[in-house]
């Protein structure tokens, strides 16, 4: 099985302390201008999920979604969910602590493209 979503130590350090203070957490990222392009993490249930969105996976027990559009775009690639230092300007329930979630990527080889042909994605 290839993962078309991972995340670094650090991400999943603070994934563990947001679900004390919040409980269970989703990310989605729909792209777009500004902070629109970072992924954003709510509280489960927080930010509706619709058919123009595909689940690229979970992260730290969170589904994390993306917009069709965005995958489109990206679905050579996989995303590694991180965090740095610094204050976004979004909803993401990180932005208090003073650090924000980013993505950082890598092309997928030949053979996990092939891995994921069998792998749909909802």
């Amino acid at each position: 099985m290839v993962n078309r979503i991972e995340a670094t130590e650090e991400a999943l350090e603070v994934i563990g302390q947001l679900q004390k203070r919040h409980g269970p957490l989703m990310f989605h990222q729909s792209g777009g201008c500004c902070d629109g392009s970072q992924p954003m993490c709510f509280e489960d249930g927080d930010f509706k999920v619709g058919e123009s969105d595909v689940l690229l996976g979970r992260i730290g027990d969170c589904p994390f979604y993306m917009s069709r559009d965005q995958f489109e775009y990206w679905k050579h690639t996989q995303l590694t969910l991180h965090v740095t230092k610094g204050r976004g300007s979004s909803f993401s329930l990180e932005i208090p602590m003073g650090i924000r979630f980013i993505i950082k990527s890598r092309l997928f080889t030949d053979e996990e493209l092939k891995v994921l042909e069998s792998q749909p994605v909802s």
